[in-house]
């Protein structure tokens, strides 16, 4: 690991490294000099340039930490998680009785998480939903947060108000360094249909609009949908018709887009899929089964898309734990083996592709999850630095996060990653060894983490 020295708004910090990964570009960007402080990176220099004095602490000459073997590259975004799920339990028997707890007790198990993901070098969360109310009022936390100013703060664990949250007890918890998350609320579904345990139903609402409506009014950062169901592994398909018709998800769509709210959906099934492309949700969250023919048409109309390897990919690896078959496992490694052609093709046409990993699901661990998920994507057929972009710029540019993360340039928050293992070479060096910045602190993560409850 890095030294790094502390840093304020008045006191910045001038970094000489190696190699930078800005988030964007598609190739290292080497001799790099960034200049930073708590509130944000004051100068990005390529090939040698050198910040000029006003950047800089007044009269400093000379760089603050010099590490020519060293990688520089933003913090990492997650953009498909469960908060209120731990991930990484196997034991089904333990993950139902972990669901059996109140709404207060699931928010009590989630808050922790977050200071470990920040020192995994997760800074920010899409969370994806729950019905229960937790990622609102993580999200809350996180408002309070920026609207008072950055630092530690005491959480007091309740549960806002709202159509699908409950109040629990309060309990103080310190949030220091809490990662940026923002969060849906429960996900809009059809009532008898896939998604009750994360959502509520569209059935409860005179309209559309009315749903969308009374989402916003609980707290909802953005709108998550469900228009189809999952896929069957026995059957190696989607074998269920879609939930949503075009029109309803246009209707969504609209009302969600009238207050400012993007939209996101759950789709897998290429009948599905087609249905949202043709809402113009802002992007697909899985898409098993997508054709040739739709990503072309999400590349035209910037749908991004968030292909989500591990859980099935977990099912693969741990097929004797959950008694599949051979005929099961081989269909599992079909529907993998077809996912990954499609994200070289979509790479190659110039979709955007953003990585979340569906943290939460069974065997996927919140961070370390999200770190198997870009080496499968890696597997696949990504370039390393595509799968970083995917985890860093790409992201920040299409989701319409609150704060300005996610790249290495002047006016982006100070919220980064420092190693000496290049994670453009694999991105598997991102579990080594590394120090993050956020906001100025300095956090040091060695390559045994604290991994309990994620």
């Amino acid at each position: 690991m890095i030294s790094i020295p502390p840093t304020t708004r008045d006191h910045p910090v001038w970094l000489h490294v190696g190699t930078l990964l800005d988030g964007t570009s598609t190739s290292p960007v080497h001799d790099a000099h960034v200049v930073y402080d708590a509130a944000g990176i004051r100068f990005v220099g390529r090939n040698g340039q050198t910040p000029p004095a006003a950047s800089m602490r007044p009269g400093q000459t000379a760089p603050d930490v010099v590490a020519p073997d060293a990688t520089l590259l933003p913090g990492l975004i997650e953009a498909h998680a469960h908060l209120f799920l731990e991930g990484g339990e196997l034991d089904l028997d333990k993950r139902a009785a972990y669901l059996k707890q109140d709404a207060a007790g699931l928010l009590s198990s989630a808050m922790p998480r977050l200071e470990k993901l920040v020192r995994l070098g997760v800074i920010a969360v899409r969370d994806a939903g729950d019905k229960d109310g937790v990622g609102l009022a993580l999200s809350s936390c996180a408002r309070e947060s920026r609207s008072r100013g950055r630092g530690r703060r005491e959480f007091s664990g309740r549960i806002p108000g709202g159509e699908h949250a409950a109040t629990g007890q309060p309990s103080a918890l310190s949030l220091d360094p809490m990662p940026y998350l923002d969060s849906p609320g429960a996900a809009i579904h059809h009532r008898g249909r896939y998604g009750s345990f994360m959502g509520g139903a569209l059935e409860d609402y005179a309209s559309p609009a009315d749903c969308v409506a009374a989402r916003i009014a609980a707290g909802a950062d953005r709108i998550k949908l469900i228009p189809t169901g999952i896929i069957n592994f026995k059957l190696g398909a989607v074998t269920t018709e879609p939930q949503m018709t075009v029109e309803e998800l246009r209707q969504l769509v609209a009302a969600a887009n009238a207050t400012g709210r993007q939209t996101f959906a759950h789709a897998s099934g290429d009948a599905g899929i087609e249905r949202v492309i043709e809402s113009g949700v802002d992007s697909v969250e899985h898409g098993f089964f997508v054709r040739d023919d739709q990503l072309a048409r999400m590349r035209d109309r910037r749908i991004a898309w968030v292909p989500t390897f591990a859980p099935v990919q977990l099912q693969v690896d741990e097929a004797v734990r959950y008694k599949w078959d051979a005929a099961i496992v081989g269909n599992l490694q079909r529907i993998l083996d077809q996912h990954a052609a499609s994200l070289v093709k979509a790479h190659a046409l110039g979709v955007l592709i953003v990585a979340g990993s569906d943290a939460g699901s069974c065997g996927v661990a919140h961070g370390m999850g999200f770190l198997r998920e870009l080496e499968l994507m890696q597997r696949a057929g990504l370039p390393p630095l595509a799968v970083i972009n995917a985890a860093t710029g790409v992201s920040a540019g299409r989701l319409g996060f609150g704060e300005n993360f996610g790249r290495i340039e002047p006016g982006a928050l100070s919220r980064f990653i420092l190693t000496k293992h290049p994670p453009h070479e694999t991105v598997a060096h991102l579990r080594r060894a590394k120090t993050v910045v956020f906001d100025g602190r300095v956090y040091e993560s060695d390559d045994t983490p604290d991994v309990t409850g994620l």
